[in-house]
């Protein structure tokens, strides 16, 4: 008898418990220490702050403004500044997105080109697949809707600087690598050409298509959001013009209501004709709306987690990320709405068209070796797996742990990600 009472008590204290969820009216915020961990980038510290309006609440859990500040500093060299503006009321029926940051990189990872082509020597120090960068970037992001179908548009303008050199030995206290780093090697070899291998501006303009059926964007429990866009950078105003298409397609499945769902996100990314993009362009990752400070390189927390980051680089890539997410505890604190989640992951990349590796077949194998590189192989599958856990904060702010395994060795072995939102 006392153990019936005890368990209606707790269904009885579970439901009170998830029936408190408050509509938010008003301002509402996220802050915390930006105390985290990435694998390929060390622990973290700084602060986040992310304010919302969300008007009379009728819309939530969507909110009408958000700004997003960030400082924050990790320990293997990686410093992020970035202010982000959102709002779909800034301008009426038009979703306004504005982004301004500026990223430091001491050792910013560099395997080569082209996935497996690229061989992946585990006992290299981590300084010989290390190059330095510092990157500034601009961007004006507007979207909206035909009508008042799911069909939309996107445009969008971005401005990035590059800085790029080799990793400052004297500044952070370490011994040079005999033969150089990689990118040394390339740079010698004229694989990273030296009109490129400083860095240099690009201007991009972008323009595409939509269709967007999501019920929220922060956790999406049901329908599809796919994207068809092109990001050009032109002659006129680049001196390395280039195009881009990328196909996103996005879709949600509930099994519990607004608490299970499977999510899947399959990406294709290409260059369009055979102008040349500068290597440091390649790892940019087009999308309408950024989720964290940066969406670069097939490897890493924003697309293959557990493989290393930036080891897939090519002119054509593909992938896709697949994982179920639960809430499985919610609870209201201080007049605020929190719940627990965890997800469970399968991402993988694949190169569709590698970057030309200009006279390879004419590299002698000593060449070669120095090079790390062997012949590439089409249709050759970077894969990985793994779980992570999700605090939600009023629904839009979430906190992100991610623990993903790569499953093969040539890729690395795991990574730990700490940071904010799901990854799509």
């Amino acid at each position: 008898m006392k153990t019936k009472a005890l368990i209606l008590s707790l269904i009885f204290c579970s439901l009170t418990i998830f029936s408190q969820e408050k509509i938010k009216t008003g301002f509402g915020f996220g802050a915390i220490p930006a105390v985290s961990f990435d694998s390929d980038l060390g622990f973290q510290y700084g602060a986040i702050v992310n304010l919302f309006h969300y008007g009379d609440g009728t819309r939530y859990p969507k909110y009408d403004h958000s700004l997003y500040l960030e400082w924050s500093r990790y320990t293997k060299g990686t410093g992020i500044n970035r202010i982000m503006y959102d709002s779909e009321k800034l301008i009426p029926n038009i979703r306004t997105t504005v982004d301004v940051t500026y990223f430091t990189d001491q050792m910013l990872s560099f395997y080569g080109f082209n996935g497996y082509q690229s061989v992946y020597d585990e006992t290299q120090s981590r300084l010989f697949n290390s190059m330095e960068r510092n990157m500034f970037r601009a961007k004006v992001d507007v979207q909206g809707n035909f009508g008042m179908s799911k069909f939309g548009w996107v445009g969008g303008y971005s401005f990035y600087h590059f800085d790029m050199d080799t990793v400052n030995i004297g500044k952070l206290g370490l011994d040079a690598e005999s033969g150089g780093s990689l990118y040394q090697r390339y740079v010698k070899h004229g694989i990273i050409g030296e009109d490129e291998a400083n860095g240099g501006y690009i201007n991009y303009l972008k323009i595409g298509l939509k269709y967007d059926s999501r019920d929220q964007q922060a956790f999406a429990s049901k329908g599809i959001w796919t994207e068809a866009v092109i990001q050009s950078a032109l002659g006129f105003i680049n001196p390395f013009p280039h195009t881009k298409f990328a196909l996103i397609h996005r879709q949600y499945f509930p099994i519990i209501e607004n608490d299970m769902v499977f999510a899947y996100r399959l990406t294709y990314q290409a260059t369009v004709g055979k102008s040349k993009v500068p290597y440091y362009a390649q790892p940019l990752l087009i999308t309408s709306f950024l989720t964290a400070a940066e969406n670069q390189g097939l490897g890493g927390k924003r697309s293959l987690r557990g493989v290393m980051r930036n080891r897939v680089i090519g002119n054509d890539i593909a992938f896709g990320n697949f994982e179920f997410r639960y809430k499985f505890f919610k609870f209201s604190l201080f007049n605020q709405n929190f719940y627990l989640g965890t997800n469970v992951f399968f991402d993988s990349g694949v190169i569709l068209r590698p970057i030309i590796i200009e006279g390879f077949d004419s590299m002698t194998q000593e060449v070669k070796d120095e090079l790390m590189l062997t012949d590439y192989k089409s249709g050759k599958f970077h894969n990985s797996a793994g779980i992570g856990l999700k605090i939600g904060w009023n629904e839009n702010f979430i906190i992100s742990v991610d623990h993903g395994r790569s499953l093969n060795k040539a890729d690395g072995v795991a990574g730990t990600y700490v940071n904010l939102n799901y990854m799509f």
